[in-house]
């Protein structure tokens, strides 16, 4: 699985848990509406920004979802960034 459908998995289950859209997930992971839906239709992202979303996700994880078991969870000692806090 690359790192692109890990991201994707990670945020359509979170966003599945919470009862939002992809754009929604999108604004809350990296400020932009428009981010996650770019990537799911091929688009980019450098590894920064994805190693950053990785830990917003792990950071804000709903307690009642399982993490899925084919994205590693990141380290814990390694701080979240976010441009907005989740509810």
């Amino acid at each position: 699985m690359s790192g692109i459908d890990q991201l994707l998995l990670l945020a359509r289950t979170y966003g599945a848990a919470h009862g939002i859209e992809l754009s929604t997930v999108s604004w809350r992971v990296f400020g932009d509406t428009k981010k996650l839906g770019a990537i799911a239709a091929g688009g980019d992202i450098q590894v920064r920004r994805f190693e950053r979303a990785l830990r917003w996700f792990a950071a804000h994880w709903p307690a009642e979802t399982a993490w899925p078991p084919d994205v590693p969870h990141p380290p814990a000692d390694l701080p979240a960034t976010s441009t907005e806090a989740a509810p």
